[in-house]
């Protein structure tokens, strides 16, 4: 089985720039034998070739049936030629081995009829769990429990008035009747209260009646829901004690080892081994490849619990790729990665001019410029400019800049960038500079210009655009145009140039909203037009990234007043 492919054949290798600029993400991990910091990186070679393998998946519909994880590694044989490996997570429509694509870890076969057996097994509980949650009956008793709420609600409202209007009346008749007249027409008024309380009781048993033994059948469902997840997990968990017993893994010191002695105390995560980059270099390590370059990206739809995007590049996951790739990466040459990253820098990437003409570039953020009070850098694309929320989003600019600044614990971010836009980010060094800065932003004083290509012609050479956005809390991070609950946003345009179905845009945006310009341009209200690689809102062009690049940003110096204009040359 061919698993070994040519370059050309995902990319058109005359017109390809090979590692012409920066890795725009690492994978890494600690060799545990040494502590090493180990990298290999994704470079945009490797997300090219991603990008290749993406058109080849979207005239396919087997790729398309179902939402997953893809990758490609670049590596180099004995020989010094390079080649192209390429794998899928999990299994690919229910086969772990499929023509042209690396197989899986060694020691799912010693498993297959345990796996296939359990696998049967759990999608006949599947089934007949949808079946328990889709119980007609359900339906049923939430349709009458309504109409008998609604029923006593309304029998309850009519008792109201009818006791309001009986306090009434024995108002009025205790001072007009005699004692004897009084005394039966009270008892002719508690009577019908009581009749009424009657009325409420009687109700209420017969619409016990009719609930119960629907209450009583939903629970006996209800009760082995509970049995068949709790079968399901001991299940699971059972098949995945096996397989990651039998599965081993070899990294390019040639150890091997399996995933309970990887991961020792049981805690290993499904789907553990499955990954492609797990797949990716582990071949490569048990075939004497080198790896060069790795890039990994999602194609297919995505379910419910997942926010993955479709052409999307992503990181090594962080429950089951990270903590396997300091022995994976145990054996590569040491100088891999500054080689690659030493030959991926051209000579204008991320350089600014600094105040008095010093040019700055510190690790893999570029640095305009800095002093005692603040910094501002050139923010890759690809990068978060702060950590996320989980575990596997912490890499940022302002994680990255904490560790190579000496007095970088004290940095705070004043503003951000999408993760995917690159340029000029402003970080304050002490607690009054961000004070100050932030002020500015908030009253809008700082000038922000951003460039951008658009996928399309866009009408008129220049104007405003308008619209209230508001992000739906189920839907995130996707804005829309809302003019009942969104907020005001205000972005100037001026077309720079038009060539060949594509514009440049120069944004000037007067709100600081999120995605504004995205959505601005995206619009059918707006320009209609979006910017080339934003999948999120609806390009389907094939890139290595969003092309929207903050430029250049102006402000006054909170210290000495002085204003400052940085600029950040467009990288694409």
């Amino acid at each position: 089985m061919v698993v070994l492919h040519l370059l050309s054949d995902f990319i058109n290798c005359n017109n390809s720039p090979i590692n012409d600029s920066p890795p725009s993400y690492d994978y890494e991990g600690r060799c545990p034998q040494t502590g090493e910091l180990l990298r290999l990186p994704r470079t945009h070679l490797a997300e090219a070739i991603a990008s290749g393998l993406m058109l080849q998946l979207a005239k396919n519909d087997l790729y398309n049936c179902e939402g997953k994880m893809y990758g490609v590694l670049l590596v180099e044989l004995p020989t010094g030629e390079q080649r192209v490996l390429k794998a899928f997570s999990g299994l690919l429509n229910g086969q772990s081995l499929v023509e042209g694509w690396v197989p899986s870890i060694p020691g799912r076969d010693e498993v297959a009829s345990a796996e296939a057996y359990t696998l049967a097994e759990l999608e006949a509980m599947k089934q007949e769990l949808m079946t328990l949650k889709e119980l007609p009956e359900r339906q049923q008793y939430a349709t009458l429990s309504r109409e008998f709420e609604q029923q006593l609600q309304a029998m309850s409202d009519r008792h109201r008035d009818c006791k309001h209007q009986r306090q009434q009346q024995r108002q009025q008749i205790c001072e007009t009747l005699s004692p004897e007249a009084l005394t039966i027409a009270l008892e002719e008024l508690d009577a019908v209260s009581r009749q009424q309380g009657i009325e409420r009781r009687q109700f209420k048993r017969q619409r016990d009646l009719i609930l119960q033994p629907l209450q009583q059948l939903i629970a006996a469902a209800d009760a082995r829901m509970l049995e068949l997840k709790q079968r399901r997990k001991a299940l699971s968990r059972q098949l995945q004690a096996q397989m990651h017993a039998a599965y081993s893994l070899m990294n390019f010191l040639g150890q091997s080892l399996s995933l309970q002695q990887l991961i020792p105390g049981g805690s290993i995560p499904t789907g553990t081994g499955d990954c492609c980059a797990i797949k990716l270099l582990h071949y490569a390590a048990t075939h004497h490849l080198k790896p060069l370059a790795i890039a990994e990206f999602w194609w297919g739809t995505s379910s419910a619990n997942q926010d993955k995007i479709q052409g999307e590049f992503y990181g090594a996951c962080a429950e089951r790729c990270q903590p396997l790739m300091g022995f994976l990466l145990s054996g590569l040459n040491r100088e891999l990665g500054t080689a690659l990253r030493l030959r991926s820098v051209p000579r204008d990437w991320g350089l600014g001019i600094a105040k008095g003409g010093d040019k700055y570039l510190r690790g893999e953020i570029p640095i305009l410029y800095e002093d005692e009070w603040l910094i501002a850098v050139n923010k890759p694309p690809g990068l978060l400019s702060v950590p996320g929320r989980y575990c596997d989003r912490q890499d940022s600019v302002l994680s990255r800049l904490r560790c190579m600044l000496p007095d970088g614990a004290n940095l705070t971010t004043v503003h951000r960038l999408d993760q995917e836009t690159s340029g000029i980010l402003l970080l304050a060094r002490d607690r009054q500079t961000h004070r100050q800065l932030s002020q500015q932003f908030q009253q809008r004083l700082v000038n922000k210009i951003y460039e951008a290509i658009l996928v399309g012609d866009v009408k008129g050479d220049r104007g405003t655009i308008e619209l209230p956005l508001w992000g739906d809390p189920q839907n995130r991070p996707y804005q829309q145009v809302d003019w009942q609950r969104g907020k005001p946003s205000l972005t100037r345009f001026r077309v720079i140039a038009r060539a060949e179905n594509h514009t440049r845009v120069e944004f000037i945006p007067f709100t600081g909203r999120t995605h504004q310009l995205r959505v601005h341009a995206a619009d059918a209200q707006g320009l209609g037009v979006t910017i080339l690689g934003d999948r999120l809102y609806g390009c389907r062009a094939i890139t290595s990234r969003l092309h929207l690049h903050a430029r250049e940003l102006t402000f006054q110096h909170p210290q000495s007043g002085n204003t400052l204009h940085l600029q950040a040359q467009t990288p694409f």
